[in-house]
């Protein structure tokens, strides 16, 4: 990812993608996003701690994502937690970036590299 100002594109990174796809759903704390991207990629794409907690921080600088003031009930919840929701900005982006993908899926059909099978 690299840094932007408003109106610029934004590269993610498929971890970073996933991140945005995951708050998506609706705000998450940390451990519910590394669940959210191992399930939703049927483990392919496994986040550790660190990693995550640095997407956070570039999401954060390029306000892709925001804490969020919601919060669950404190009995249901550890106040420790921080929560995390999709910004505007941040929809937008995966919006560009999936709307990139379809498009390079597109060039790899014409040139029949759509499935693993294709020859």
């Amino acid at each position: 990812m690299t840094d932007a100002k408003p109106g610029t594109t934004i590269a993610l990174t498929p971890s970073g993608l996933h991140v945005l796809l995951a708050l998506a759903g609706g705000d998450k704390h940390g451990w519910a996003i590394l669940k959210e991207v191992s399930r939703a990629t049927e483990g392919q794409i496994e986040l550790s701690a660190g990693t995550l907690y640095g997407l956070i921080k570039r999401l954060l600088r390029d306000e892709l994502i925001a804490e969020s003031d919601d919060r669950p009930p404190l009995d249901w919840d550890d106040e420790r937690r921080r929560y995390y929701r999709l910004t505007s900005r941040g929809r937008e982006v995966a919006l560009d970036e999936l709307d990139r993908l379809e498009r390079t899926l597109a060039v790899a059909k014409r040139h029949g590299l759509a499935t693993k099978g294709a020859s």
